[in-house]
């Protein structure tokens, strides 16, 4: 056996299991080591070493300098572990043994001014740090995860053999790793992918709960038409997963489904893409609404009290429910388009905030596999960025713009009629809402303007003057139509 290790990985919950394996699996030599805020939880390193890990390139340690010492120069450690305050903690007890060079990777969902402050710190001391973003679950963390690494440039080609290998693999062979950018941008990418899982989510959740409440269907009938879907423009691993499923019975022979309560739950990620998005301007419109929709869950009880006050007399659908399949079809397809269409707008924002020069067919390359949102639709968003480095928004490219107005009908319809059933599909929806502001080249915000001049003096560009040049307008000197009273001013 190799005397040193190639790597060391702190925490052992699944994912650090299933990625110590990997490494290991791929030849790799991988020391572990586990911790808890209570100290060193007894029996967790044995457990895995003489368990899931006996046999394999694995070490296993319970106190920390020894595992340190036991990772070959320099040191490549990866942690597993809860974001926030205990990455601080674990990296303060690392750094007496770190030497110059080494390198410390947070594989969690950390958040990316997070990593740009633990960067700056590290490198401070000579130390290089990586923050990554991993998408695949525990078995994408076992057999190939999309890995999106950011942070100090100097440390990937120290990381980048392990990483690459232990990677999922896209339909071309290549890995689905590949250095994002420095400071933050591995785990803001992350956090934007986590963002539209959480809008592909929400989008699959609403088709299915057209066909069930609107349409009456069973739960093989959903089967049979998600899994349709998975053979066509939708296909990808959530309406895979969503296809399998519809069969899953309870011990009683009754749907699985049926029993589990419907209050979503989440860890923060698809909040903070929101936060993101507000605090620099971008709209994000129908991730939000997953995110709002997630928590309108959560009130449970609430939600009980109102459909008892406030009971809405349904209506029955009596159109052709297998052409209403079809449209609702290309309303999810629509609105997927309009997703990822704001996801990468967000994306776009932050990378000229923070210089990071993003590869954005790059990053639509990682998530062809191995990831949650991996789908056959990524393939077309690389394609749309390689002939177009600087596109602004993916629905000025002609494949998607193309796209969009094929399904603009069957999305209209599928809208129309699931507000006039009282059916709630509020991502679908604002997608639409969405699109029509967006395609529009003109707006009601004129008129907000001129409000916030009149109460606040706030200023307003003009359609006969260049940008940029703002002007006020004391709005109650003169009331007479026509000779408003207005002055140019510095803005």
């Amino acid at each position: 056996m190799k005397k040193l290790s190639d790597i060391g990985m702190i925490g052992l919950g699944v994912m650090g299991e299933n990625l110590a394996l990997n490494m290991a699996n791929k030849g790799f030599y991988v020391s572990v080591y586990n911790r808890t805020v209570r100290g060193v939880e007894e029996g967790v390193v044995e457990r895995f070493v003489q368990g899931k890990g006996k046999d394999k390139n694995i070490r296993g340690f319970n106190e920390l300098k020894r595992f340190v010492q036991n990772i070959e120069r320099p040191r490549k450690i990866m942690m597993m572990i809860k974001a926030g305050k205990p990455v601080d903690m674990q990296i303060k007890e690392l750094l007496p043994f770190l030497e110059a060079g080494d390198v410390v990777i947070d594989g969690g969902n950390s958040h990316f001014e997070d990593t740009q402050r633990r960067m700056a710190f590290l490198e401070e001391k000579g130390i290089y740090f990586i923050g990554t973003g991993i998408s695949g679950g525990e078995n994408g963390a076992l057999k190939g995860a999309s890995i999106m690494p950011g942070g100090s440039k100097k440390a990937w080609p120290l990381v980048k053999d392990i990483f690459r290998k232990i990677a999922a693999k896209c339909e071309d062979g290549t890995p689905c790793c590949d250095w994002i950018g420095e400071g933050g941008a591995g785990h803001f990418v992350k956090m934007v992918h986590n963002g539209i899982e959480y809008g592909d989510m929400q989008i699959i959740a609403e088709a299915y709960w057209v066909m069930k409440k609107l349409l009456g269907l069973d739960y093989p009938e959903m089967h049979q038409i998600f899994k349709a879907w998975n053979q066509g423009e939708l296909k990808s691993y959530l309406i895979q997963i969503t296809a399998d499923i519809m069969t899953k019975k309870d011990n009683d022979g009754q749907p699985l489904l049926e029993k589990i309560l419907d209050v979503a739950g989440q860890k923060g990620t698809g909040r903070w893409t929101v936060i993101n998005a507000l605090n620099m301007g971008s709209p994000l419109t129908l991730i939000a609404d997953a995110v709002f929709a997630r928590n309108l869950s959560a009130k449970k009880e609430e939600r009980v009290r109102a459909g008892q006050k406030l009971p809405f007399q349904e209506n029955p659908f009596i159109d052709d429910k297998n052409t209403f399949v079809n449209d609702l079809e290309k309303a999810l397809y629509a609105a997927k388009l309009i997703s990822y269409a704001q996801g990468f707008d967000l994306i776009k924002t932050a990378d000229e905030e923070f210089n990071w020069n993003l590869k954005y067919g790059k990053i639509a390359h990682l998530w062809e596999g191995g990831c949650i949102i991996r789908s056959i639709f990524l393939k077309k968003i690389e394609s749309a960025f390689e002939q177009q480095p600087v596109l602004s928004n993916l629905l000025l490219d002609d494949f998607f713009a193309s796209q969009i107005k094929e399904v603009e009908e069957p999305w209209k319809r599928v809208v129309a009629t699931t507000v006039l059933h009282g059916i709630p599909i509020p991502s679908i929806a604002s997608a639409l809402s969405y699109f029509y502001e967006f395609r529009s080249a003109d707006l009601p915000a004129n008129l907000i303007q001129a409000q916030r001049d009149y109460f606040g003096a706030h200023t307003y560009e003009r359609k006969d003057a260049q940008r940029n040049q703002y002007f006020h307008t004391r709005w109650m000197e003169n009331k007479q139509v026509g000779t408003p009273i207005s002055q140019q001013v510095k803005h």
